[in-house]
């Protein structure tokens, strides 16, 4: 390729509205045009990157036994219906109608479609396993998209679905899908992490994603670098700290904290230890009539250690908190407390509350909480003696660093990665919904048992470059990136010797299927490799009048300090070895 039959569209600044790294280096790099909010085009360079990401994918999942098909983008409303996703579903769920006011959903997703696919195709045991999957545009209407390709409207992913006769048989397609995963993210020269997850609105019971690990990261990880623990701090149990409970040696005394709302004011006034302060949070649960109507209400009390902090999705887990909760009003925490947020306690509450305690604050004495009323705490407070034990002891905080590894092999670290990819098993949940069964060898119908199985396509750009750049640009790994090695001729427009040279090392390495761009565009050297370490090519080869007199040219490595001479003679090897390097 030459860069005077491509395009080329770099930016020395980024665009105002660009936030974090990856979106300011696609912008100025010329990988992607914004089209509106959340939405992009992607230009000549972003797309082959994208080109590269997705033959690597289908390699791997071709490789796993995976047979690709395409899904439609838009979808008939009919097929939601049935699964209750339909009206589920918030606005992130982009709805339409056609001109004969029939529904249909623009694709967040292809569970409902792949399984109505399923139940018509699959009728026999004989024909199971199976897995299908396709690399497909998506629309979420996010609220508030942001971050370029990592958290826009309009995407690409790779999605896949197995279908399996029993629960031992998906755990083998479950396996296979994460060792493709694997291999995929390792082809691609990331490094990641294999997390165990939260299942969320999808639904399921095994999940694990796959972190591309980078400080900017929205998700937080805990590891134990002791051993092969690794989980979304959503998921990550939080063992006790306190092993058993301790007897009362204080009494209970309440306490004058005036001004002093927060568990760490609090304890700076009382000069005692952060973890030795209990923290309220009140919840309320709502159950409904048939018309929607609120008709009862249950406010929650949820406690945690003073330096902890809530997991919502571990509360929402509880029984009773399962369906749906909310934070507690301000007028139903003064009817419950008798007192505004701030000084709230489980000790002397107006009306009965449900009280929740972190396993580590169901094993603490002499604590410190709210005395429910306006610049008092309770100091000396003990389990049993000056309160009813908890309703339900629980693990309801996130863990922190330090915390003891659950698999008892060291301590927790604490790391951010961007998820990229996320592998589910799904079991009955959408083959119920929908009729999706097959006759086994006795004639008699089973339902099939489903795993589902994404990558980010678009958003692995974001991911590789938020985890590798530096102030000159985009990093690219090998296999990712738009070209493999850039040639750089100074004066191609006004050196015959140089032109000769530069055209035919191209086509040399374009024979040999070296993915290689030669610039010739006679740009001034300095702004010529700004441009290619903006764009982030992995090679580069300077080649001058000077150089090409003493026989030799100049390589750099897109992460090496300093350029190396080579002899002209010997690049093509030398080359190769960097590239299989």
């Amino acid at each position: 390729m030459k860069a005077s039959q491509f395009f080329i569209s770099t930016l020395k600044e980024a665009p105002a509205d660009a936030e974090v790294t990856s979106h300011k280096l696609m912008m100025r790099a010329g990988l992607i045009k914004r089209l509106g909010a959340g939405i992009y085009n992607y230009m000549p360079m972003g797309l082959r990157v994208i080109r590269k990401v997705e033959n690597i994918i289908r390699e791997e999942m071709n490789r796993a036994g995976a047979v690709e098909l395409l899904m439609p983008v838009v979808q008939p409303a009919e097929l939601w219906e049935e699964t209750g996703r339909f009206q589920k579903m918030g606005p992130e769920l982009l709805r339409v109608k056609d001109r004969h006011e029939r529904d249909f959903i623009i694709q967040p997703t292809s569970e409902e479609v792949i399984t109505d696919i399923a139940r018509q195709e699959l009728r026999s045991y004989r024909m199971l396993p199976k897995n299908f999957y396709h690399i497909q545009t998506k629309f979420r209407d996010e609220r508030r998209p942001r971050f370029g390709v990592m958290r826009g409207r309009e995407f690409t992913m790779k999605d896949a679905y197995s279908f399996d006769r029993d629960v031992a048989a998906a755990g083998k397609s479950y396996d296979a899908m994460y060792a493709a995963y694997v291999r995929i993210f390792e082809r691609m020269g990331l490094v990641f992490r294999a997390v165990a997850a939260d299942t969320g609105a999808i639904g399921g019971d095994r999940s694990h994603e796959f972190q591309v690990i980078a400080d900017t990261g929205e998700d937080a990880i805990a590891y134990c670098p002791d051993s092969d623990y690794a989980a979304n701090v959503e998921l990550a149990e939080a063992l006790p700290l306190i092993s058993q409970r301790g007897a009362a040696t204080q009494v209970l005394s309440k306490t004058p904290t005036p001004g002093k709302s927060t568990c760490e004011d609090v304890a700076e006034l009382l000069k005692l230890p952060l973890s030795q302060t209990v923290k309220s949070l009140v919840l309320a649960t709502d159950e409904k009539n048939d018309d929607g109507e609120v008709r009862k209400t249950t406010v929650w009390l949820l406690l945690v250690r003073g330096d902890h902090s809530l997991n919502e999705v571990k509360a929402g887990k509880i029984d009773g908190l399962k369906e749906g909760y909310r934070f507690a009003t301000t007028a139903e925490i003064e009817e419950h407390f008798g007192c505004k947020p701030g000084y709230l306690g489980p000790i002397g509450m107006k009306k009965p509350v449900r009280v929740v305690a972190d396993r580590t604050v169901a094993a603490m004495s002499d604590f410190v909480c709210g005395a429910n009323e306006a610049d008092f705490h309770y100091t000396g407070a003990n389990w049993g003696r000056d309160l009813p034990e908890p309703a339900v002891v629980a693990d309801i905080r996130n863990v922190v660093e330090g915390d003891p590894s659950p698999d008892g092999k060291g301590k927790l670290a604490m790391q951010r990665g961007i998820e990229v990819g996320h592998v589910f098993y799904l079991g009955t949940k959408y083959s119920k919904a929908m009729n999706a069964s097959y006759l086994d060898e006795n004639g008699k119908p089973q339902l099939l048992e489903m795993g589902c199985y994404g990558i980010g396509v678009t958003r692995l750009l974001g991911a590789a470059i938020e985890q590798s750049h530096d102030e000159r640009g985009i990093i690219w790994p090998l296999s990712m990136a738009p070209f493999s090695v850039v040639l750089c001729p100074i004066g191609y427009d006004r050196s015959a010797e140089v032109k000769a040279a530069a055209d035919r090392l191209h086509d040399e390495l374009q024979a040999q299927g070296v993915d290689v761009m030669l610039d010739d565009r006679g740009e001034r050297p300095g702004a010529m490799f700004a441009d290619w370490e903006l764009i982030g090519v992995p090679h580069r080869v300077v080649l001058s009048d000077r150089g090409l007199k003493e026989g030799k040219v100049e390589y750099q490595g897109r992460r090496d300090a300093q350029a190396t001479a080579v002899a002209a003679a010997e690049l093509g090897a030398f080359l190769k070895g960097r590239l299989a390097a």
